[in-house]
């Protein structure tokens, strides 16, 4: 998720709090998410958290900027169109990776579309990508190899699922930042809260499971925390800088080990946590450094 809001207060320190808050909770999400994902279709929880997105965005737009046909007024509407879409098979696919692979490795490998992020900026948006960014990519790349483990015998295809997803969000975060010099916050949420709606309308509800009341609960549960860690995230941005909350959104990888560990027993290859590690160290290294 992009960061389009800049400081308005100088506490850093509650904004990192803030930000460490949202990122345990998006954590909890998605061990939510792999406990729900065993008996539910993954494109019927999404249409539920769209469903609850909009609302919320409707929300916002109505307060902030004075109605909805005011943020629905875009410079690039078929951007907005395609970067919605792309938002919305990119959380599925990573709702299929829950499914298939733990919570850690999951986390690992999808650590990756920050570094995956930077390259396409370099090609696509001709951004300039420093020789220390580059390196940071080959590292975070490294770190890839190490925890998929291709060609050692160990290598599964369901690894691969999180690689796309991030994949597919680095190309969502690369229209984020061309249509986002346009189009506002508000609009940019109030679209992809419509289409991600419509869109997963029509994918989820031919596949609806009634959920037992436990089920119904933990989707409620799912939905508004989602909107919570959202807003978490926003107020954060108010009172600190983006440069500066960004290393601290890789302990959601940290917080989605240790719920792994606690709640579903996995265990932690070495050559996961050597890998996570070069990957967050990689994403570190890439960070432009403050002036």
């Amino acid at each position: 998720m992009t960061q389009p809001l800049s400081a308005t207060s100088t506490s850093p320190r509650l904004g990192i709090v803030l930000c460490l808050l949202s990122m345990f909770i998006f954590a909890a999400q998605d061990g939510i998410t792999k406990i729900l994902v065993r008996d539910l279709p993954v494109a019927q929880l999404v249409m539920v958290r769209y469903w609850v997105f909009l609302l919320f965005a409707i929300a916002f737009a109505t307060l902030k900027v004075g109605g909805v046909r005011v943020a629905a007024n875009s410079r690039h509407p078929w951007l907005q169109l395609c970067r919605s879409l792309l938002g919305v098979f990119e959380i599925i696919i990573f709702g299929l990776a829950l499914r298939y692979l733990g919570l850690a490795e999951t986390h690992a490998i999808y650590a990756i579309f920050p570094l995956l992020t930077l390259a396409l900026a370099g090609v696509l948006l001709r951004e300039r990508v420093s020789s220390r960014q580059w390196l940071a990519a080959v590292i975070g790349f490294a770190g890839t190899l190490v925890i998929l483990q291709p060609g050692l015998g160990v290598f599964s295809l369901a690894s691969l699922i999180p690689l796309l997803a991030a994949l597919m969000f680095a190309f969502f975060s690369i229209l984020t930042r061309k249509i986002s010099t346009a189009d506002g916050f508000a609009t940019n949420m109030l679209y992809m809260g419509l289409w991600g709606a419509v869109a997963t309308t029509a994918i989820g509800l031919p596949q609806w499971v009634s959920p037992e009341p436990g089920q119904l609960a933990m989707m409620l549960v799912l939905s508004m925390t989602g909107v919570l860690a959202q807003l978490l995230l926003i107020q954060a941005l108010r009172y600190a800088p983006a440069v500066t909350l960004q290393p601290f959104n890789y302990a959601l990888l940290l917080f989605a080990s240790v719920l792994g560990v606690v709640w579903f027993g996995e265990v932690l290859a070495p050559a996961l946590v050597i890998g996570a590690g070069m990957v967050v160290a990689g994403g570190l290294l890439s960070l432009k450094q403050p002036r």
